[in-house]
């Protein structure tokens, strides 16, 4: 058996879904570093936790590449290097956030489970 594999250095960010039950961290870049799932989740089918998988994995990507963004403006480099770079703004991230959230269903009930 191998060690564990070190992460790649950089930026990395974690998001989760509304509900908290499927998180992900990955890379500025979108590589998945972990992964967490509520067996809750496995109830609904593999394609649509793929989905949210990989939806997750977007906006983890852009919330990690604003991130570095970040660390490149407080360095000195000027923001036109930045925009050429593509590294998404915070304004970038909220608007992405907000279209989503449009897009997703709002929850049937607010009662979990006890």
């Amino acid at each position: 058996m191998f060690p564990p594999t070190p992460p790649p250095a950089g930026v990395t960010a974690a998001v989760s879904n509304r509900s908290g039950t499927v998180s992900v961290r990955t890379t500025e870049h979108g590589l998945p570093l972990e992964l967490r799932i509520d067996p809750r989740e496995l109830r609904y089918g593999g394609q649509r936790l793929a989905d949210e998988i990989l939806t997750l994995c977007r906006r983890s990507a852009m919330e990690a590449g604003a991130r570095r963004r970040d660390e490149l403006a407080r360095d000195g480099m000027p923001a036109d290097v930045l925009d050429k770079l593509g590294l998404p703004t915070r304004a970038d991230v909220a608007a992405a956030q907000a279209a989503e959230d449009e897009e997703e269903p709002a929850p049937t009930s607010w009662m979990r489970p006890l």
